[in-house]
C-alpha cells in the first residue's frame, strides 16, 4: 500500500516480539480456508498508481477477465471515490466478473464506503476493503489524529462497510511500523465490528522477513478472536523483499496475499503475484498451500498487463522474463541436455510459456490464424479478426518468419489504435546530410491531419510533428527500443513515457519500421494522457 511519508526510522514496534515458526512447524491457526491461499490481485487499483500505468476503461475490462480466467479470488477493482473513471471501472468490472470476488477500496469515512457500496452494486460477489493509518509516524503527520480518534475510527468504518456487504476486509496503513499492541487492539475491534479479513500492509516496503512473519505470529497469538478473519498480507518491494515477506506472512498463518501481475505498483512495486504462486508450487515442501491460480494462464496476463501500461518486463524477471528459462552458459546448456532438472526447477510450459513456432506466413489460412490467436489468448470474430488477419498479412510481406511473439505485437497494436488518435501515415528522410524531417498524418477523431517538421535526428522531427498537430506541454522522460523477436527484419517495440502536470503515461508502439513504432508509441502515450487529465486524484490517495 502506497504512503505519503517514507521516513525510514524503526519506530512503532511494542513488546511481546514472538519468534516466527519454521517452515517445517506448525503454522498458526489458518481462518477458515484451511490451506489454500487467497490469491488478492490489486493491479488495477495499487498497480495503476505505479508513475506511467494509466488505463482506460476497455483495457480494464480485458485485464479483469483475464484475471478471473487464471483464477483470482479477488480482484481489486479500483479506488471508486478517486475519480468518475475508477468509480465507472469499478461499477463495469462488478458488472461482467461471476466468479471472482469484485473489491473496491475506500478510506475510513463514509462518503469513500458509500461510494464504494454504489460502484459495487451490480456485483454478483464483492467486498469493500476500508484502511485507516496506524503507525505513530502516519497519525502524527498524515492523519494528524490521536490514536484513540484512529481506534474509534477503524470501529466506525467496518461497521458502516457492513451495512453494504458482509465480506469487509480492513487494512492498518503502515502497519510493519505500528505499535503492536496498538495494532492488536485495531485488529480485534476490527474483527469485532465485522470485518473477515484482516489485512496487514508493508506499505513503505520496509520491514524483512524475519519481522514480517513475527508480526504474523504475534497476531495469532495475542488477539483473541483472530480465528474470525482470514489474514492477509500486503508488500511493496521498495527493499526487493516484497515477496519474501509475503511468504513469510503465509509461513506464519496469513491466508491471503495482495499482489499484481508483474510486480507492478508505486515506486518499486508490489509483491508479483507470479513469483508468489510459482513459489508456492515449486517448493510445495516447505509452503505446503495451494492456490485457486491456473498458472498455464500467467505468461499470458503478463504480456497483456505489460502491452496495456507500457511497462516492459525485464529480461531477467522472475518467472515471466524473457530469460527466465534461457539457458546460455556451456555448462548450463550442457546439463540442460541431459537432464533439464539440472538447471530448470519449473518448466516453461507450467507458466504457459510455448515454444515459438514457425507457423503463420503469407500463405496460412484465415482458419488457422484464427486457431493460433486462440492459443495465444486472443478471442476474435467478425471485423476484429478481419483486421488482425490483414495485419498478419501485411506483416508476412515484410517479414519472412512470423513468430508467436510477432502475432501478439501486432494484435496488441491494432488494440492500441483504438483510441482518438491514430497514426495514419508516417515519411521520414535521415542521415548524415540533413536536415532530418518527418512528415505525419495523424487521424484526430475521426479527421485526418498532417504536418511536416525538421528535427535534430528522425526521432525528434517525428515527435515535432505529432506535438504540432496534437499541442502539448508534456516532456519526454523515456525512449526505448527492443526487439520483439530475433533478426533485422524484426519488429520493434518502442516505450515512450510522458510526463505533464505531475502526471506521467507509458506509450508502446511496435513495427517492423522503428520509426513508425515510435510514431505510434508517442501517440499511444498522448491518449493516455487525455484518459489520465480527466483523472482527479483525492487528497490522500492511499492504501
Amino acid at each position: 500500500m502506497n504512503a505519503n511519508q517514507t521516513n525510514q526510522d524503526g519506530a512503532g514496534h511494542g513488546p511481546g516480539r514472538v519468534a516466527p515458526t519454521g517452515p517445517n512447524d506448525n503454522v498458526a491457526p489458518t481462518g477458515r480456508n484451511g490451506n489454500k491461499i487467497v490469491i488478492f490481485d490489486t493491479t488495477l487499483r495499487d498497480g495503476e498508481q505505479s508513475p506511467g500505468a494509466s488505463m482506460n476503461l476497455d483495457e480494464k475490462l480485458r485485464i479483469a477477465e483475464a484475471l478471473q480466467a487464471m483464477g483470482v479470488d479477488v480482484i481489486e477493482a479500483g479506488f471508486p471515490i478517486a475519480s468518475n473513471g475508477d468509480f465507472e471501472a469499478v461499477e463495469a468490472i462488478s458488472k461482467i466478473i461471476t466468479e471472482s470476488v469484485v473489491c473496491g477500496l475506500a478510506r475510513a469515512g463514509k462518503k469513500d464506503i458509500e461510494r464504494a457500496a454504489v460502484a459495487l452494486k451490480p456485483a454478483r460477489r464483492k467486498r469493500i476493503h476500508t484502511f485507516i493509518s496506524t503507525s505513530p509516524l502516519h497519525m502524527k503527520f498524515k492523519l494528524q489524529m490521536e490514536p484513540e480518534a484512529v481506534y474509534q475510527a477503524v470501529i466506525d468504518s467496518v461497521t458502516y462497510a457492513r451495512s453494504f456487504t458482509d465480506d469487509v476486509e480492513w487494512s492498518c496503513e503502515d502497519g510493519t511500523r505500528t505499535d503492536w499492541d496498538f495494532m492488536c487492539r485495531c485488529v480485534e475491534a476490527a474483527i469485532k465490528a465485522g470485518a473477515t479479513t484482516i489485512n496487514i500492509p508493508d506499505t513503505v516496503g520496509y520491514s524483512v522477513p524475519e519481522e514480517f512473519g513475527a508480526i504474523i505470529a504475534m497476531l495469532f497469538n495475542r488477539v483473541p478472536n483472530i480465528d474470525k478473519a482470514i489474514i492477509s498480507t500486503h508488500c511493496h518491494n521498495d527493499l526487493g523483499l516484497a515477496v519474501a515477506n509475503s511468504l513469510a506472512g503465509v509461513v506464519n498463518g496469513a491466508r491471503q496475499v495482495e499482489c499484481t501481475i508483474n510486480g507492478l505498483g508505486e515506486r518499486a512495486g508490489n509483491a508479483a503475484l507470479e513469483e508468489i504462486v510459482m513459489a508456492i508450487r515449486t517448493r510445495n515442501d516447505r509452503m505446503p498451500f495451494t492456490t485457486g491460480i491456473k498458472t498455464e494462464h500467467i505468461t499470458k496476463v503478463s504480456r497483456l498487463v505489460s502491452t496495456v501500461t507500457g511497462f516492459a518486463v525485464q529480461n531477467n524477471k522472475a518467472v515471466v522474463g524473457a530469460n527466465a528459462f534461457a539457458h546460455e552458459a556451456g555448462i548450463h546448456q550442457d546439463g540442460m541436455l541431459k537432464h533439464a532438472r539440472t538447471y530448470e526447477i519449473m518448466t516453461p510450459e507450467s507458466v504457459g510459456l510455448t515454444e515459438s513456432k514457425l507457423v503463420m506466413g503469407k500463405h496460412s489460412g484465415r482458419h488457422a490464424f484464427r486457431k493460433k490467436l486462440e492459443e495465444l489468448g486472443y478471442m476474435m470474430d467478425g471485423e476484429q479478426l478481419d483486421d488482425a488477419f490483414k495485419r498478419m498479412k501485411d506483416l508476412a510481406d515484410k517479414k519472412k518468419d512470423i513468430y508467436d511473439e510477432d502475432i501478439a505485437a501486432l494484435v496488441d497494436e491494432e488494440a492500441r489504435e483504438q483510441s482518438r488518435i491514430r497514426v495514419v501515415s508516417l515519411q521520414v528522410i535521415a542521415g548524415t546530410k540533413g536536415p532530418q524531417t518527418a512528415e505525419i498524418e495523424l487521424e484526430i477523431d475521426g479527421d485526418v491531419r498532417a504536418h511536416k517538421s525538421n528535427g535534430d535526428g528522425p526521432v525528434d522531427a517525428t515527435f515535432k510533428a505529432i506535438r504540432a498537430l496534437v499541442p502539448n506541454t508534456a516532456t519526454l522522460q523515456l525512449y526505448q527500443v527492443h526487439a520483439v523477436t530475433q533478426g533485422t527484419d524484426a519488429q520493434a517495440e518502442v516505450t515512450v513515457r510522458l510526463y505533464e502536470d505531475g502526471k506521467s503515461v507509458n506509450g508502446l508502439g511496435a513495427d517492423t519500421d522503428t520509426l513508425v513504432a515510435s510514431a505510434r508509441a508517442y501517440v499511444n502515450a498522448l491518449n493516455k494522457l487525455l484518459v489520465k487529465r480527466q483523472k482527479r486524484a483525492p487528497e490522500a490517495l492511499s492504501a
